[in-house]
């Protein structure tokens, strides 16, 4: 489960890229700037990871890292630019699940092979939320029901795109409880939270990042977390099984990943970094398959298709 990378992802990179080089380090890597191709929009956690990470690999490595965000197609066209690039390790996708564990349970065609990157290592996670408009007047699990109940098809929820986790949660979520709510699909998180903010949109089930700060302020209330154990940073939120939801779990990762026939040394390279939390290529690669395996199932039990 996804929980034995459960952290904050900024303080997982704090600590993951405290250690030395390896060894097994290609020689003179790297001798020219390197890229991470994010598939979501700026100023998301997917993003800010990514730089938060490369700033500090920067300092390591003496060589500039160039963030490139290449957005569309719930993250498949980003995906697809890094699944073509040369396999020298000079070009790295940095993802959140959807282009490696769901779009290709959703989509009939893909323009990449998901199972052909190289895993490389997992920065980090972050607990999903269950969070609504201060305004929507509800402040438990049930209220929420309650009311989607007596408003049939009319609450809101924002997510990155078709089959996004957060798009996905909501499915989930209204399968659990019978409820039903209207998906609008924005290319960001943090266009989500906008329109949440304007009174647009009343739901997000994504992940903390972006909603941490107008929790604090009181304009968004956070009625669960999807995880096993309660987020630190905000310990009197319930888990959704102490909300009366057990079964409804999911935290977003974000995995760095080569193109195919990437060099297992320089894999191992870019991979020590998050040795001390456990993320070595070969047990991303059993996370990976994992997470596919799990995201199929939601997808299938839930009957969940591309709208």
């Amino acid at each position: 489960m996804i929980s034995r990378f459960a952290a904050l992802a900024c303080s997982v990179v704090s600590l993951a890229l405290a250690s030395p080089a390896p060894a097994q380090a290609p020689s003179g890597f790297p001798a020219k700037p390197v890229r991470f191709i994010i598939p979501f929009p700026g100023g998301g956690i997917n993003d800010v990871l990514a730089r938060v990470a490369a700033e500090k690999l920067q300092v390591k490595w003496g060589q500039p890292i160039i963030i490139e965000n290449k957005t569309g197609a719930g993250g498949s066209i980003g995906a697809d630019y890094a699944f073509q690039a040369e396999p020298d390790g000079y070009t790295l996708l940095v993802s959140a699940p959807g282009p490696l564990a769901i779009n290709h349970s959703l989509y009939k065609q893909l323009s990449y092979r998901p199972e052909e990157f190289v895993p490389i290592t997992v920065l980090g996670s972050v607990p999903n939320l269950i969070t609504v408009r201060a305004e929507l007047g509800v402040d438990t699990v049930a209220a929420l029901v309650k009311l989607a109940k007596a408003n049939p098809g009319k609450l809101t929820y924002g997510s990155q795109g078709v089959g996004s986790t957060p798009n996905l949660n909501a499915v989930m979520f209204m399968n659990m409880t019978g409820t039903s709510f209207v998906h609008v699909p924005y290319r960001g998180e943090t266009l989500v939270v906008n329109d949440m903010l304007g009174g647009h949109v009343d739901m997000f089930f994504g992940n903390i990042s972006p909603v941490l700060p107008h929790y604090r302020d009181g304009r968004f209330k956070v009625l669960a977390v999807a995880d096993t154990a309660r987020a630190p940073s905000i310990p009197n939120v319930p888990t959704t099984t102490e909300a009366g939801l057990p079964g409804f779990l999911s935290t977003a990762w974000f995995a760095v990943m080569g193109p195919p026939k990437l060099p297992d040394a320089a894999a191992r390279y870019r991979a020590v970094g998050t040795e001390p939390v456990g993320s070595t290529p070969a047990r991303t690669a059993v996370f990976l398959r994992e997470e596919i395996a799990r995201w199929r199932e939601v997808i299938v039990k839930n009957n969940i298709q591309v709208e």
